[in-house]
């Protein structure tokens, strides 16, 4: 996948109200394979919207998203779920961790449907991240940043030519931001792969193409 764009697209919640101008929202915006782009938007203004959108797990919008200029909505979920496992990686705000789960198995259980990554490896990112000695733990007794940090791992798991990052560090200090940007980034560049975050305040420490307003 080399280009996504997005085509006078609208939250159809948003279709009564008067919106504000934006780099997203009634317009065309195109994000490029190798890119890098940050989406700031206040509280509320759609961002993790726009990222439910682009992966299609919601439909609730006007307009058209288009993948290399074919409109998603003709996708069937076959298709849906080869793109997601080879073509579009995503780290939703709300982390969707199973609690009782390990870290170590919350990764694994993606792993196993990409066969991406080795235990090395994985292993590897638990060390970087600082969270090696908490992979035995299940999820729902770790602290949100840790989790956060659990995510971001099950997240680079698989190939993909762009990665969806929704608000990725806003419960890590700016230590544990820099080597979550460090690892991201060194991966979506292996790939040749492009970055697409958001943020509310707190951004993740990539230095970005582009910055775009909602």
């Amino acid at each position: 996948m080399e280009s996504i764009e997005l085509q006078q697209v609208l939250p159809r919640v948003f279709e009564s109200e008067r919106i504000p101008v934006s780099d997203i929202w009634l317009t065309s915006a195109r994000f490029l394979r190798e890119e890098r782009y940050l989406v700031e938007a206040a509280s509320g203004g759609g961002k993790s919207s726009m990222c439910a959108y682009i992966f299609g797990s919601r439909t609730d919008y006007s307009g058209r998203i288009l993948f290399d200029g074919e409109d998603t909505r003709g996708f069937d979920m076959a298709r849906w779920q080869e793109i997601r496992r080879r073509h579009l990686a995503y780290l939703p705000q709300e982390l969707s961790l199973f609690p009782e789960l390990t870290a170590w198995e919350n990764v694994q259980l993606k792993n196993r449907l990409t066969r991406y990554a080795s235990d090395r490896m994985i292993a590897e990112w638990f060390g970087q991240l600082g969270i090696d000695s908490r992979r035995d733990t299940p999820a729902g007794r770790m602290s949100v940043g840790q989790q956060q940090r659990v995510a971001i791992i099950r997240s680079i798991c698989q190939p993909f030519d762009f990665i969806l990052l929704d608000e990725p560090v806003s419960h890590l200090d700016e230590q544990n931001n820099r080597i979550a940007a460090e690892l991201i980034a060194g991966e979506a560049y292996r790939q040749g792969a492009g970055i697409i975050s958001t943020s509310v305040g707190n951004h993740i420490l990539i230095d970005h193409t582009s910055r775009l307003k909602l």
